[in-house]
């Protein structure tokens, strides 16, 4: 049995992995703003998880919530082996409309609230000399787009702590990976997850525009199932070589080469330019 961290287990892939680390016989220190809405989304669970789920409150921006919440869970389970960055939300609008206090909300959350857990919990992981980290980020922190380019530029931190974090932790047997979800069902583009900036200059209506119906009108309409993701996330926890990078749907894989592409393309075609600059 492997002791798991989750982070926003309330709900989306948060709830789905922790609902399949439960089912495999794992136990999971499941943490969201409110512990009783964690025990809610697992209810069809009851069965299955006998003093194996321990549901905590903790908002990822108090980091001595966080702290509280591992120690709780060190003492009902005597390590922590899995930390799940799950807690996160979307914001949707052109760069210039995004407002300075929305932009910082969000990355107080997305990147900030990922710290605070890696804070929390690395210490244990680093004592034990064994565990794994998993960093929920997204394919849009690989290959944005308009009118979620703030979004995008969290999870693009989250993309770059993970690479340090790799090289960091690898010597001390501890395993890295984040993980480029596409579009899945949950409810990640309803207002509950899904912060909207106001179209507030015409000029971006080309540009950003597409992109806001677009997420309007796929909100229940996603392509990927959140159970199979949560099954794909636990599996790289039992395999002896998990990759620093795990793209999940079609979708993400088809928009990571497409940027795999350009990047190639531009390189070669201004690498004259590129290998002109020495002294």
């Amino acid at each position: 049995m492997s002791v798991w961290f989750v982070t926003g287990a309330s709900r989306g892939l948060g709830a789905a992995i922790t609902r399949e680390a439960l089912h495999r016989g794992h136990a999971v220190i499941a943490t969201a703003r409110d512990a009783a809405a964690v025990l809610r989304a697992q209810e069809d669970r009851t069965g299955d998880r006998p003093g194996r789920l321990l549901a905590a409150a903790a908002d990822v921006t108090e980091p001595q919530q966080l702290a509280a919440a591992v120690q709780e869970g060190l003492a009902a389970f005597g390590r922590i082996d899995v930390v799940v960055n799950n807690a996160g939300h979307g914001l949707v609008g052109a760069v210039e409309e995004v407002s300075d206090r929305a932009a910082r909300e969000l990355f107080d959350v997305n990147v900030f609230g990922a710290l605070n857990t890696l804070r929390a919990t690395l210490p244990t992981l680093r004592a034990q000399r064994s565990g794994h980290v998993l960093n929920i980020g997204s394919v849009g922190g690989f290959a944005t787009a308009p009118a979620v380019g703030l979004y995008g530029a969290s999870k693009f931190a989250l993309e770059g702590i993970t690479e340090a974090l790799h090289g960091e932790l690898a010597p001390l047997g501890v395993r890295v990976t984040i993980v480029e979800p596409g579009g899945f069902r949950t409810d990640f583009l309803h207002t509950s997850s899904m912060r909207t900036e106001p179209a507030s200059i015409a000029d971006y209506t080309a540009g950003a525009g597409p992109v806001r119906q677009a997420l309007a009108h796929n909100d229940g309409r996603q392509p990927g199932d959140p159970a199979k993701a949560a099954r794909a996330v636990v599996d790289i926890t039992e395999v002896p070589a998990p990759p620093l990078r795990l793209q999940l749907g079609a979708d993400s894989v088809e928009r990571v080469e497409a940027k795999l592409d350009l990047v190639r393309r531009e390189l070669d075609a201004w690498r004259h330019v590129s290998l002109s600059t020495a002294l």
